[in-house]
């Protein structure tokens, strides 16, 4: 129940002062998702509480010890003592979550760093300031301290973090360069998807700048700045265009892209890629100490190379 102290508070800062082991940025996708209930009612992050009203919050289940180390190699891109920078690869959780409670990025760095990061997302996500979805491979920063978290994560949270991302699509955009404006929310019947909601009162502004690099027949290797954070933006965003990141079976790509889809040979069957073709190729924050711009740059990994190297040469279009 909201004291009366507590008049005037917003949702969100109500929830992360009574569950401090939840990130603010957890709970807001809890609140979106429709796990927070105002007497009865959904509300909004930025809702303003008044006295006397019930909160009524439905929480997922996360581990209540630290992740475990666990040895499992990194490719440390940028390390001093307030943070570390590390090139993700696809396929890895970034914290134990439902169903993924070991081989996360957390037991990672527990192994590498020991207790030289931060304790403010709780137990469970020990120097985690932000993430990347697990099938999306590239550049991700961990704090090293609890200060270094909190300069970070402010960075984040005002968007003076310069992202950019590279992803195949499928299909080719009909702009060489543009700027999606379209408002995500909570997918009105998959739990784990988000879509474009325009009218939905939880749906939040989103917008995207993308840039074509290289056409092929049928695909296009693009460049992307994403100006919002919100959930699978990229993806939605890029689906919403009709050029969903290939093999994003979420969003409208196929499942897997084999060679003979390319070199239109049905039977060669040798698999290419089997997850999302999204990487986080860049990330350009303010050093939480110096205050100097640190540019951290994930080179692409190997499968997305292999894709481009096979586009390049049966699918490349006259210039």
């Amino acid at each position: 129940m909201v004291a009366v102290d507590q008049a005037g508070w917003r949702l969100d800062v109500f929830l992360a002062h009574h569950f401090p082991h939840y990130s603010r940025v957890h709970l807001r996708r809890i609140i979106t998702a429709g796990g927070v209930r105002v007497d009865d009612r959904g509300g909004k992050p930025s809702y303003r509480l008044h006295p006397g009203q019930r909160v009524l919050v439905t929480l997922p289940e996360i581990p209540r010890e630290a992740p475990k180390p666990e040895p499992i190699p990194l490719e440390i891109l940028y390390e001093d003592d307030w943070l570390a920078a590390i090139n993700k690869p696809p396929g890895m959780v970034v914290h134990p979550a439902r169903g993924h409670w070991s081989g996360t990025l957390a037991s990672a760095i527990q192994y590498h760093f020991g207790g030289q990061l931060s304790t403010v997302g709780g137990p469970s996500r020990p120097g985690i300031v932000h993430r990347l979805d697990r099938d999306t491979s590239g550049v991700i920063v961990v704090a090293k301290n609890d200060v270094a978290h909190g300069v970070l994560a402010a960075q984040f949270q005002d968007r003076r973090v310069e992202k950019e991302y590279f992803a195949i699509v499928a299909g080719t955009p009909e702009l060489d360069r543009d700027r999606i404006e379209q408002p995500i929310g909570a997918h009105p019947h998959e739990r784990e998807k988000m879509a474009i909601r325009r009218d939905h009162p939880q749906s939040r502004w989103a917008e995207t700048f993308y840039e074509v690099l290289e056409r092929f027949d049928g695909f296009a290797a693009v460049r992307i700045v994403p100006k919002t954070g919100r959930t699978h933006q990229i993806r939605v965003h890029l689906g919403h265009i009709g050029c969903p990141v290939l093999c994003d079976r979420h969003y409208g790509g196929r499942a897997r892209l084999t060679r003979g889809e390319l070199r239109r040979d049905p039977s060669d069957t040798q698999v290419l890629l089997e997850r999302q073709a999204l990487h986080a190729l860049r990330l350009r924050i303010a050093h939480p100490d110096t205050g100097k711009r640190l540019d951290l740059e994930a080179p692409l990994p190997g499968d997305i190379q292999c894709v481009l190297a096979e586009l390049r040469r049966w699918r490349s279009t006259p210039s």
